[in-house]
């Protein structure tokens, strides 16, 4: 059956709950980056990756998502059918990936931005971080306003996508969502969606 490679505490979250959203039968297998047994279906030895039951394989969180999205449309995950609605989803897909995803790798890496190994220089970086994701938190917040899920049709695997980066922000931002009312108001409709519970559960069980 298909399989999905997962970690905890990572963006593959989200595929995680758009199969559980779907209700079709499948494997979720928690790994390990880099380990021998991830590095054998994704030489990237990174997650999410999805392994469908012909062996096929596919990586990348937001083509994940479009590919299930698409390939059971009678889950109503896709967020519409016209070619604007398939465009804003691959923009706020895209938005995911290289904004918002992009802005946390200054703080949960930053030895990778700096040569200076002082605590001063890479608590520089993580600040640094922290002004990126506030930008786009931002930006998601205001499109947010009026609205109960990110696209016009309702809950889609984008509302999934965002949810493993808005957990994160409650973390390691300072202050967390404090002042991003909207961002909060998707968190908490997607933390008391009883799928979504169980696959934190279920992550967190191992």
């Amino acid at each position: 059956m298909p399989t999905l490679y997962y970690a905890l505490g990572a963006c593959s979250l989200a595929p995680h709950i758009v199969l559980e959203w779907i209700g079709v039968p499948y494997e979720a297998v928690k790994v390990q980056y880099g380990s021998n047994e991830l590095l054998a279906v994704n030489p990237a030895g990174a997650v999410p990756t999805f392994r469908e039951d012909d062996g096929w394989i596919l990586t990348q969180a937001g083509a994940i998502l479009d590919y299930l999205a698409h390939k059971h449309p009678e889950a109503g995950l896709a967020g519409g059918d016209g070619q604007r609605t398939k465009a804003e989803a691959h923009r706020w897909s895209a938005f995911l990936t290289s904004d918002v995803h992009a802005a946390f790798w200054p703080v949960f890496m930053p030895f990778r931005y700096t040569i200076d190994e002082s605590v001063p220089a890479r608590q520089a970086v993580v600040d640094a971080g922290h002004k990126l994701i506030k930008r786009q938190f931002g930006i998601l917040d205001r499109h947010l306003e009026g609205r109960e899920y990110i696209l016009d049709g309702g809950r889609s695997v984008i509302d999934a996508y965002a949810f493993p980066m808005i957990r994160w922000a409650t973390k390691l931002l300072p202050g967390g969502l404090e002042g991003y009312p909207n961002v909060q108001t998707l968190h908490d409709r997607l933390a008391a969606d009883p799928a979504v519970q169980k696959v934190l559960a279920r992550e967190a069980r191992g």
